[in-house]
């Protein structure tokens, strides 16, 4: 089942298609669900107690967001991870992530600042030698909360869906990166400047990391 460290940072979902299409999408991002591995709808539909349908609707969204591809008379399939996405992906990565940290720092509330300024503490108590998908979905969770911090409902969608796809790509070469701990930890300076307002820091903090994820991963290929 997903973990809950990841499905606890999301609004709580109001029908059964909202909450079938994030457990899905977790699995699919985590490459629990691996690329090019058939999804069977009924399975998943008993699993989470919800029916065939919400289960449907689910997987449509996903299509849409190219996590998973529909065959006529083939069925569903988790999407392969085309490293060739990487360069597409970092290019609008490098535009719209740091603008997002920006006007996070810009426009956010008191109470968001504080749960920012808290989430900077957790993440700094990241140890070298943790387990990497949880320091990963760690990961995932800050990025998220920058996005629905900077107030906008249209970028913040953008963006997600980009985190999910270079997420899938991370989780290919989890095991061949030894410091995944180092580059979650580059949050903690990221969520204070957001907190305290630094406009110009967190721009340039999120350009630096989404660029040092770019060359992580081109280092291993």
């Amino acid at each position: 089942m997903a973990q809950p460290a990841l499905l606890d940072t999301l609004p709580a979902v109001g029908t059964h298609a909202d909450r079938a299409y994030e457990l899905v999408r977790e699995r699919l991002i985590m490459l629990d669900i691996r690329p090019g591995e058939p999804i069977n709808d009924d399975r998943l539909a008993d699993e989470f107690g919800f029916g065939r349908t919400p289960v449907r609707e689910a997987l449509k969204r996903l299509e849409r967001e190219r996590l998973v591809v529909a065959y006529p008379r083939r069925g569903t399939f988790a999407t392969g991870v085309d490293m060739t996405d990487l360069s597409d992906i970092s290019e609008i990565r490098k535009q719209l992530e740091p603008t997002a940290a920006a006007r996070a720092a810009r426009s956010a509330s008191a109470e968001t600042r504080a749960r920012l300024s808290a989430l900077a503490d957790e993440i700094s108590q990241i140890r070298p030698g943790e387990d990497s998908r949880e320091v990963l979905r760690k990961d995932i969770r800050v990025h998220r909360e920058i996005y629905r911090a900077a107030g906008n409902p249209y970028l913040e969608d953008i963006l997600v869906s980009l985190d999910s796809h270079a997420t899938r790509i991370w989780c290919l070469f989890l095991d061949r990166l030894p410091d995944v701990a180092s580059h979650v930890v580059e949050h903690v300076a990221l969520l204070h400047a957001i907190a305290d307002g630094d406009a110009e820091t967190a721009e340039r903090l999120t350009l630096s990391h989404v660029s040092g994820f770019e060359t992580a991963i081109r280092g291993l290929l």
